[in-house]
C-alpha cells in the first residue's frame, strides 16, 4: 500500500463521538507528503479524568475549538479517494461513525485498513506485544509524543508502510 491516509482520534471521555482531536497523515506513493491536526470541541463536551489522564487534553485546550464538521471540512478533501489506516481501526473507524451520527452528517463508508491486526499477522511473536508505540520502534520510528494525535497517526503511516 502507498497512498492512503493514517487517521488517529483522541476522545475527551467514554462516548465515541467526543472526538477532541484529530491526526491525519497522507501518504502518496510511499512518501508522507501532508500532515493535518486539529483540537475539536467534544460533543457531548466534557473530560474525564482517565482521558485526560492519557493525551493530556482538557476542556481549556478545547473549549475554543472548532466542532467536529467544521474540522471534517478540511480533512475531506485531504483524505478524498484514499483508504484510512488506523492502528487499532476499530476504534477510529467507531468514533468517526459516532461523531458523524451526532452531526447528522452522512457517513461515506471509508475503508479502513488497521496496522494493530497486521502487526498480529505478521510480527507475531518478534514484538513483547502489538501497541502503538512497541510496532512503531520496531519499525523504527521513535514514538515521543505518544497520545497526540498527529504523532500516532504518523507512527501508523511508518507501520503501514512497512506492514501493510
Amino acid at each position: 500500500m502507498t497512498d492512503f491516509a493514517a487517521i488517529d482520534f483522541e476522545t475527551a471521555n467514554s462516548c465515541l463521538s467526543s472526538v477532541c482531536s484529530v491526526g491525519v497523515v497522507i501518504v502518496r506513493e510511499g512518501e508522507i507528503v501532508d500532515r493535518y491536526y486539529s483540537l475539536i470541541h467534544p460533543e457531548p463536551d466534557y473530560y474525564s479524568y482517565w482521558n485526560t489522564r492519557v493525551h493530556g487534553l482538557t476542556f481549556a485546550d478545547t473549549y475554543r475549538a472548532p466542532n467536529f464538521r467544521d474540522v471534517w471540512a478540511e480533512v475531506e478533501p485531504l483524505i478524498e479517494g484514499l483508504p484510512l489506516v488506523a492502528h487499532n481501526s476499530r476504534f477510529d473507524e467507531s468514533c468517526l461513525k459516532a461523531v458523524f451520527r451526532v452531526y447528522q452528517m452522512d457517513y461515506p463508508d471509508y475503508v479502513f485498513f488497521d496496522t494493530l491486526r497486521a502487526s498480529r499477522r505478521i510480527l507475531g511473536n518478534s514484538v513483547p506485544n502489538h501497541q502503538l508505540q512497541t510496532v512503531a520502534a520496531f519499525c523504527g520510528y521513535n514514538l515521543a509524543q505518544h497520545h497526540h494525535a498527529l504523532a500516532d497517526a504518523e507512527a501508523c503511516a511508518v507501520i503501514a508502510l512497512q506492514l501493510l
